[in-house]
């Protein structure tokens, strides 16, 4: 049986470690633009957690706790990722759980998060793990 263990990655170089994994969800991330939208995030409350398999980090997951008037308080899942050579070993649910955890710790009403279109595996977790599709994520780029 796998034994997996979660911490908080603290700091944008410690999160910068783990730009490989989120190169297995954003492709196109670099190391440098990584560095300075990691420094402007955490400026915000943007938190890194991860989930380690004999001391090797095989997933993360960033959060946020905001509030908006449609949901109030609520906690924001954010580049959530296990790496694909672990995935369908539990880590997953077990980092969702732990997310669960600290948003009811923070009196959260919900927790949200946004998945790619093109990602049905994801979508499928989602849903397993009891969340639902309450609407659409629109973009303009600029």
């Amino acid at each position: 049986m796998t034994t997996f263990e979660i911490s908080e990655i603290k700091g944008a170089a410690k999160m910068l470690e783990q730009l490989h994994l989120l190169q297995q969800l954003t492709k196109e991330l670099t190391h440098e633009s990584s560095e300075t939208m990691l420094g402007e995030m955490i400026e915000k409350g943007y938190r890194m957690i991860g989930i380690f398999e004999n001391q090797q980090c095989v997933g993360i997951s960033g959060i946020w706790i905001g509030t908006k008037l449609y949901s109030g308080k609520y906690l924001e899942i954010d580049n959530f990722v296990i790496d694909k050579n672990t995935r369908s070993k539990g880590a997953g649910k077990i980092l969702v759980n732990y997310i669960e955890q600290i948003a009811i710790e923070n009196k959260c009403k919900c927790i949200m998060l946004d998945a790619y279109t093109s990602n049905n595996a994801a979508h499928k977790f989602y849903l397993r793990e009891g969340f639902l599709i309450r609407g659409f994520h629109f973009i303009k780029e600029m």
